[in-house]
């Protein structure tokens, strides 16, 4: 990547014209004069807009979009060139988004992390990892369980691939090229991630699942996206994993075929390991771990809340504990549940996530008699080389990284050239479809909580 003093050097006109001929219409005046211009973009909705937002349980109120974009927008203009007015840092070539990986957790246990390590191992063609924004490791949580490995992860990161590191978006430096937030912080960060990074001058977001904590949180934030001129991709990456592809192809060859989706974690069962699993992911297993499964219905099975006609819990496999987590806490979620959707228009699929199942996925098909006739897994043999190398290279990482490698860089890829050129990222899953999915989550969960009791 080449290199540029924000304080002295502007935008080359080779690495820019076409943007701005491209996208003059929606970011105007973005890269020269940043900070007055999404001022000015926000002033008039926030003087119109009276009422403040609040955080919490409840949604943002219906004014809330302009009036955090406003306040994003107002700290972005009194900080001129952020913490990178006299640091030299690398920029997206020609071709490129700029990506701000907007939390990255822990080394080998965040999701974000596993984003940042494919993108600076350039998996993604169309992504150029400039920025890395994580408020806790590079704050009050330096010192803590994970703090010490992320540091060393961060220096070496800046030494080998000159990425820069910052505590909040409030200090990056204008974009020089198409901008594409990664928000893969705390689900009930989200809303807030989201209206900063459109703030600060992002053209398309990418956002990790489930997208936000409720339903009205995250139909507020499509709003407040669509308002911007800005598009929010998902990264339901199942939905271009090739067992899926092989799963619906084959099962339309069986008359009276059912499909049956199969999720499993590798998480020790153990009190302590589901307590700390239930704690870290507070929002539940479905609008977490089974929600990429949730996520295929709604897009390949016509399931929606006004669709769904019955849902029925396997209890025999299902499990649902309350467990402490390490902040003592107690939670309650499933740590193991299967259910069978029955649609109105006379579709029938099943779910089976296990947090302590192992560390394949598979979908599975029976015929109309009910047998088997066809599974086919995640990793499948092709795959399972790539797996090995992998767990050689990052011995200690999640395991799940590994199986769904191939559809992180597909989904990133695909996300990256669709901010650079603006055509379809074809199979990736639309704010929109999430919205839905969230809907289908929170309905189902307290039906199958009282079916386990």
């Amino acid at each position: 990547p080449r290199v540029v003093s924000f304080s002295s050097t502007k935008m080359s006109p080779t690495n820019s014209s076409q943007y701005h001929r491209e996208h003059r219409h929606r970011h105007s005046s973005t890269y020269r004069y940043y900070s007055f211009a999404v001022t000015a973009m926000f002033a008039s909705a926030a003087t119109r807009s009276a009422a403040a937002y609040s955080i919490g349980k409840s949604a943002f109120v219906p004014s809330a979009g302009a009036s955090r974009v406003a306040a994003a927008a107002s700290r972005s203009a009194s900080t001129t060139s952020g913490a990178f007015s006299r640091t030299p840092t690398m920029y997206a070539d020609p071709g490129q988004a700029e990506v701000i990986l907007v939390g990255c957790g822990a080394p080998n246990r965040g999701m974000g992390w596993y984003h940042a390590v494919q993108m600076l191992d350039k998996k993604c063609p169309h992504a150029s990892l400039d920025f890395i924004v994580e408020p806790w490791f590079m704050g009050p949580g330096g010192e803590g369980p994970g703090g010490p490995e992320f540091k060393e992860w961060q220096a070496e990161s800046e030494a080998k691939y000159g990425v820069k590191f910052a505590t909040s978006l409030d200090d990056l430096p204008p974009p020089t090229a198409p901008r594409l937030a990664l928000i893969s912080g705390r689900t009930a960060d989200n809303p807030r991630l989201l209206t900063e990074s459109i703030a600060h001058g992002s053209k398309c977001i990418y956002l990790e699942k489930p997208g936000a904590p409720t339903v009205t949180e995250l139909e507020q934030m499509a709003k407040e996206a669509e308002d911007a001129g800005v598009e929010v991709l998902m990264g339901y990456n199942k939905n271009v994993c090739k067992y899926v592809r092989k799963t619906r192809e084959f099962a339309e060859t069986v008359p009276g075929s059912h499909v049956t989706f199969v999720s499993n974690n590798a998480y020790e069962n153990t009190p302590e390991s589901l307590g700390e699993c239930f704690e870290r992911n507070a929002e539940g297993m479905l609008k977490n771990m089974a929600i990429h499964e949730l996520a295929l219905l709604v897009s390949f099975y016509d399931v929606s809340v006004d669709n769904i006609e019955s849902v029925t819990a396997d209890k025999e496999f299902s499990s649902m504990q309350a467990l402490p987590g390490p902040s003592g806490k107690e939670y309650t979620d499933f740590d193991k549940i299967k259910f069978t959707i029955k649609t109105k228009t006379g579709k029938e699929v099943s779910v089976a996530a296990d947090r302590c199942g192992g560390t394949d996925s598979y979908a599975t098909v029976s015929d109309a008699s009910g047998e088997e006739a066809f599974r086919y897994y995640m990793p499948d043999d092709e795959d399972k080389k790539l797996v090995e190398e992998l767990t050689a290279k990052y011995p200690t990482a999640m395991p799940y990284f590994f199986t769904q490698d191939p559809d992180y860089i597909t989904v990133k890829e695909r996300v990256a050239k669709h901010t650079v050129d603006g055509e379809p990222a074809e199979g990736i899953a639309t704010i929109g479809i999430a919205v839905e999915t969230l809907k289908v989550a929170e309905y189902l969960t307290p039906i199958l909580q009282e079916q386990l009791q």
